[in-house]
């Protein structure tokens, strides 16, 4: 009997790629099966015929087969040739009412979880350039201090902590956030009441779909931040946008006849994106609104570390019925994103429920670094880089809104920061923001357009700059590319973008 032979093409040995020669025989006579090249029934030559056309050892041979024998792809007995089993070829899916090929689909929820809610030239989504919006200054963070205390801590965290107890903060950190509240917001919070998660955006998504249903009503700061409308846009909410002054959100502005809330969203401390600090009558207002309509308050203590002018003003969490207020922060502005730290102090109410929800949902924080911030909050160096960064970035975004009024004083709006990491500049005349912030993001900047920050009518023209981790050179350099894209948007140059 002629003893068979491989089809040519069907093995080509790469003897410098690293890869096994038994491997690269195995993976060869299985994809040949899948794609059609050998099929159900074809011998295959002996391992001592193929090993001597492939110039290998007949072991090497034996343990491709012996894989492929195991997988059933062919079957070999001892004094016969091996044959293959089954035809393991992967159809095409064809829709049958279209003629195409099939692809998986998102369902319903699966798309408004998936919405890109920042809308188009939003800065920072593909690179990291400079006046980005949000970005905490590199050059100022102790990462000395910051690397000693992670050694200490992934030292010292053994035992249970680094299994599946505590999924929803280590007892530490906790312990530390409640003092660190009491003593500079106000906010008297057991230990216990503190949900610590990866990030901001988490614990919105978090309260979004545990606190409201799909359908329901929460009222939104306009312009306000994305990140919320992200989560509550997620979860299938109806967003009504809450009027905004230089007082902040205000309750009494609302349109009559518009639906009670659920949830009400704001972001007292420093307004997103303008920046401005509510008053302590507003925020009387508010929580009155809140008690009226049974809405929970979800307080976004945004860049409350962060003020140059004046005295902090209590959080709401302070002035008002503790289980009506979601208070929530983080460490992404403080420190930096990448540590992936954020919590929330909730109603005592929701503790038993919202924390299976991070369990369910897996959004808990690394072990070792909610250890490592413990100490560093502790020891008294977190104190020390706040009081060092806060001095910095008031120069940092003094210097910003010098030189855009300099430069561009009759062109913008912009008010000197009295905290935060970036200003909002403010178009006089009618500009398409969205193209000068792609055309600033082309030279560099990451700046984000003003006008995405809105959901309802009466939109402002402007951009978000970032001046945390700017330099004078960058702001030099930033503010003569917008000087020339405002002048090619008004001159209707195609340069623009």
């Amino acid at each position: 009997m002629i003893e068979p032979v491989l089809p040519d093409g069907i093995l080509t040995l790469d003897r410098d790629s690293g890869v096994a020669l038994s491997e690269q025989i195995y993976r060869g006579i299985r994809d040949a099966v899948r794609s059609g090249h050998l099929q159900a029934g074809t011998r295959l030559p002996s391992s001592r015929r193929l090993a001597a056309g492939l110039s290998v050892g007949r072991n090497t041979v034996n343990t491709a087969y012996e894989l492929l024998q195991t997988e059933g792809i062919i079957r070999s007995r001892s004094g016969a040739v091996p044959v293959v089993m089954e035809e393991l070829r992967l159809e095409t899916a064809i829709d049958a009412a279209s003629g195409t090929r099939a692809r998986p689909e998102l369902s319903s929820r699966g798309a408004l979880m998936a919405a890109d809610m920042r809308g188009p030239g939003w800065g920072g989504r593909h690179s990291d350039g400079a006046l980005q919006p949000g970005a905490p200054a590199l050059d100022t963070f102790p990462f000395d201090d910051w690397a000693r205390v992670l050694r200490r801590a992934a030292r010292s965290v053994r035992s249970h902590n680094l299994q599946y107890r505590n999924y929803t903060g280590l007892p530490a950190l906790k312990a530390e956030l409640a003092r660190h509240l009491l003593l500079e917001r106000g906010v008297q919070a057991d230990p216990e009441q503190i949900l610590i998660t990866a990030s901001m955006q988490a614990i919105l998504t978090l309260l979004a779909q545990g606190l409201a249903d799909p359908g329901d009503t929460v009222w939104i700061e306009e312009p306000g931040y994305i990140g919320a409308r992200t989560a509550f846009h997620g979860a299938g909410l109806k967003m009504v946008p809450l009027p905004t002054d230089g007082e902040g959100a205000d309750p009494a502005a609302v349109p009559p006849g518009t639906k009670t809330p659920k949830m009400i969203y704001v972001t007292p401390s420093h307004n997103y994106p303008l920046g401005m600090r509510m008053p302590l009558a507003r925020r009387l207002a508010l929580i009155e609104a809140a008690r009226v309509s049974g809405a929970i308050i979800l307080e976004d203590d945004y860049d409350s570390e962060f003020l140059f002018v004046g005295r902090p003003v209590a959080a709401l969490h302070g002035l008002a019925e503790a289980e009506r207020i979601v208070y929530m922060g983080t460490f992404a502005k403080s420190l930096m994103p990448g540590l992936r730290i954020a919590f929330c102090v909730l109603p005592t109410s929701l503790i038993e429920s919202m924390s299976q929800m991070v369990r369910n949902f897996g959004c808990a924080a690394n072990v070792q670094t909610q250890a490592a911030l413990a100490q560093f909050i502790d020891s008294g160096l977190y104190q020390k880089h706040l009081k060092h960064i806060r001095q910095i970035y008031e120069e940092r975004g003094r210097y910003l809104v010098g030189t855009l009024r300099k430069r561009l004083g009759n062109q913008i709006d912009v008010d000197m920061p009295t905290g935060n990491v970036q200003v909002t500049a403010k178009f006089q005349d009618t500009v398409d923001d969205v193209a000068l912030a792609k055309a600033m993001q082309a030279r560099g900047f990451s700046v984000s357009p003003l006008s995405n920050c809105y959901i309802g009518g009466g939109r402002r023209s402007g951009l978000i700059i970032g001046f945390a981790d700017a330099t004078q050179d960058q702001v030099a350099a930033g503010v003569a590319a917008l000087s020339v894209c405002l002048d090619d948007a008004r001159s209707g140059s195609n340069r623009l973008g």
